[in-house]
């Protein structure tokens, strides 16, 4: 239909786990578009205002952040003129800014919009509500690489991570996020994938990431990633994605922590299992591998 809008996918996960790698890979497909970072659904939440949070409304901090959004880094300030101007019910403006999200999408000549924010893999109860037929990429990382690169990042750009995270904070986020990714792995609409995966074969995880969404895959988007990168990274923020892709090490985690705090990281991250070959979309648990 010539008025449909574009298939609407997420992707979360941790942050720090190659969630802007991976949205720049398929930010890179010509049926795709992605935008920076919207943090929706947490500037939503109205946390301090609790009239509001009991009568299911937005937060009044909810239009700073979608100003600030649409004039720095869609430049197009004129697009907050479509949102509503009172302080309104969580889904009717939800629904609103992804709808305004997808038009803009659709004038690129877009069949998919996809949505990155790590942090809304703790609003997936909302997106699921308000958005029933969206599909939701979970990306995993490894716990003491994770945390060791949240750990440095928010110590160099604390003014961007609500300050310099301590361990105890990076192993709670991590902890947090991969508990919420097991509890959705098996849902038809709901893909995991390891970033170590992503890593060591990116060509065969991306393809399988284009069926999951319903598009053709080119083997050109993994040489253009680096491209779209630009657009949609954050470098104030620490939010970069190298211009090839390197291997994972945890030349970082050694570096940054004393052997006393590696063992308590290890310690702490020991019991979630993620060698877990049955719940993953991964090129290391298929038969014809």
């Amino acid at each position: 239909m010539a008025d449909k809008l574009p298939k609407l996918v997420f992707l979360v996960g941790c942050p720090r786990s190659g969630t802007t790698l991976l949205q720049s890979m398929l930010a890179s497909h010509p049926d795709v578009a992605s935008f920076p970072e919207t943090k929706f659904f947490d500037h939503m939440e109205p946390w301090f205002e609790p009239k509001r949070m009991g009568w299911g409304m937005v937060s009044r901090r909810l239009r700073v952040r979608l100003e600030g959004f649409f004039r720095d880094e869609l430049d197009q300030p004129e697009l907050i003129d479509q949102l509503p101007r009172i302080f309104i019910f969580k889904g009717h403006y939800s629904r609103r800014f992804i709808k305004i999200l997808r038009t803009l999408a659709k004038q690129q000549y877009k069949s998919v919009l996809l949505e990155k924010t790590p942090e809304h893999i703790f609003y997936i109860d909302y997106i699921e509500k308000f958005f029933p037929d969206a599909k939701i990429i979970h990306i995993l990382r490894g716990g003491p690489d994770v945390i060791a690169s949240l750990y440095q990042v928010t110590h160099q750009y604390p003014q961007w991570w609500d300050g310099a995270w301590d361990i105890e904070r990076c192993i709670k986020r991590w902890v947090e996020s991969i508990e919420i990714s097991f509890k959705h792995s098996g849902k038809p609409n709901h893909i995991l994938v390891r970033y170590e995966d992503l890593l060591k074969n990116p060509a065969f995880l991306v393809e399988g990431l284009c069926e999951f969404i319903g598009i053709y895959f080119y083997p050109k988007i993994i040489e253009d990633y680096s491209l779209a990168a630009k657009k949609v990274s954050f470098e104030a923020a620490g939010r970069t994605v190298r211009q090839s892709i390197q291997a994972n090490h945890s030349g970082k985690f050694n570096s940054l922590f004393s052997p006393s705090q590696q063992e308590y990281i290890l310690e702490q991250t020991r019991s979630i299992d993620l060698d877990q070959p049955e719940i993953f979309y991964s090129p290391f648990s298929q038969s014809s591998s």
